[in-house]
């Protein structure tokens, strides 16, 4: 093969790539569930303000509830409209161009918002926060599918929670971006919504000096010398054979396969209780009542008790105890417990190449949904439940809970063929276990691909 086109590489390449997608992937998705609670009763004013200068309307607050908690919950649904594109988008244009083109949505919605109060339209906001789901739906798919196809497998796990350390850091971010001092007060609310392009020009400023994933490169493109040379780059060292067979054994296992859509997995018995558990975990991600603390904090402080003045810092509380969890997690948990469980991750470990982003559309539409379904019965769980209104979501943690300690079979350090072998006797009950036989991989295994020296 030859050397031209080669590059160095370095181990913080893998570091910085991971922060750059996550800038504009997973904090911007914690960020804008956090800013929306600042500036709630500022945007209920502008409601009732808009509706009596057009329509001489004075609105009754149940009215300014239900139009603030379509703002609120709308965000959920264009997250799910994100998440049914972006499989077709990652097929077309790879997985770190799709992240890019994403920021089409982020800055489109940023614009709307600073421009919605000079142009008195409340339904500009509405707009505007659709764009930005679409946005963070088409990312959470994305961004957890690059760094899937991109890290090597001993580090799945912990990449997969930087995922989340991203999410937490973006909850806090937006909460002290909203603090009245800085971006939350009556004045500024337009800024403090249109803020959220400052993380996305970032990201349009830094990813595209990294490689696109290896995976996607070789079988999805065939080009075989850029995945070697996104490989060198990411690892920061000599491409280890081992790992470049694994990705041209799963190149042959679904050589002449086309992408698979969302709706043959419903029928196709080999992906059976892969799609029960993306479908189950996925839900339960929302299901758990985390994230509609974030979008009603307000609601939540005041049934506890809390003055109007300190809620904002109580919000604060809730966020840096999230994040510190999640750096605790990242720190500790990696060694002692297993990866499986993190959710964005999971159908890259256990979907092959042609299954992947037609799994993480179901997946995504699962998280979304629920997340719409939560945004929308919280105030009214926080109304009649009061101080128990969080007894159901934990009734659903520990449900899921059993799952995945009943039935996820384990994926840490695995190799794809080995995960699907395990799923395949849970497909397969009472079935002899048969695979065909592989086609044997083009390098011998541990020996260093000499294609990539300088």
């Amino acid at each position: 093969m030859s050397h031209a086109g080669a590059q160095k590489g370095s181990p913080l390449t893998l570091v910085l790539m991971i922060a750059s997608a996550s800038i504009g992937g997973t904090l911007q998705y914690g960020y804008n569930l956090a800013i929306m609670n600042a500036p709630t009763t500022f945007i209920q004013s502008f409601i009732n303000e808009t509706f009596l200068e057009r329509w001489d309307v004075q609105l009754e607050e149940y009215q300014v509830t239900l139009v603030w908690t379509i703002i609120v919950s709308i965000f959920s649904l264009g997250g799910f409209a994100g998440a049914l594109i972006a499989g077709p988008m990652t097929i077309r244009f790879g997985r770190k161009k799709c992240l890019l083109l994403n920021n089409i949505f982020l800055m489109t919605a940023a614009l709307l918002a600073l421009t919605s109060r000079t142009a008195r339209s409340f339904e500009m906001i509405m707009i505007s926060r659709v764009l930005v789901g679409i946005n963070a739906g088409i990312s959470m798919n994305v961004q957890p599918m690059y760094f899937g196809e991109s890290a090597p497998k001993h580090l799945r796990g912990a990449i997969s929670l930087s995922s989340a350390v991203f999410t937490a850091f973006g909850v806090v971010l937006g909460q002290v971006v909203g603090l009245r001092e800085i971006l939350g007060s009556e004045p500024c609310w337009q800024y403090l919504l249109a803020s959220n392009a400052i993380p996305g020009l970032i990201q349009l400023l830094t990813l595209p000096w990294f490689p696109e994933s290896p995976r996607y490169l070789l079988i999805d493109r065939g080009d075989k010398e850029a995945c070697i040379n996104a490989l060198r780059r990411l690892r920061g060292c000599e491409v280890q054979s081992s790992e470049l067979d694994e990705i041209l054994q799963e190149q042959a296992e679904t050589k002449g396969m086309r992408a698979s859509h969302p709706w043959e997995l419903f029928t196709d018995r080999s992906v059976r209780w892969q799609l029960i558990s993306v479908m189950i975990i996925s839900s339960a991600m929302q299901l758990c009542g985390n994230d509609s603390i974030y979008f009603y904090a307000s609601y939540v402080f005041k049934e506890a008790g809390i003055s109007d003045d300190k809620i904002q810092y109580a919000t604060i509380g809730t966020g840096t105890c999230e994040f510190t969890a999640c750096i605790i997690t990242v720190l500790f948990g990696f060694f002692c417990f297993f990866s499986a469980g993190v959710t964005g991750i999971l159908p890259t470990e256990i979907f092959n190449q042609a299954a992947r982003p037609a799994a993480y559309m179901i997946a995504g539409s699962m998280m979304w949904l629920n997340l719409f379904v939560v945004g929308m019965i919280f105030p009214f769980l926080v109304s009649g439940l009061r101080e128990y209104c969080f007894v159901p979501f934990a009734a659903i943690c520990l449900l899921s809970a059993l799952y995945v300690g009943l039935f996820l079979p384990e994926t840490k350090g695995k190799s794809l063929s080995v995960i699907m072998r395990e799923f395949h006797r849970l497909n397969f009950k009472g079935q002899e276990n048969h695979f065909e036989a592989q086609t044997k991989p083009q390098y011998q295994l541990g020996e260093v691909c000499l294609s990539t020296a300088l």
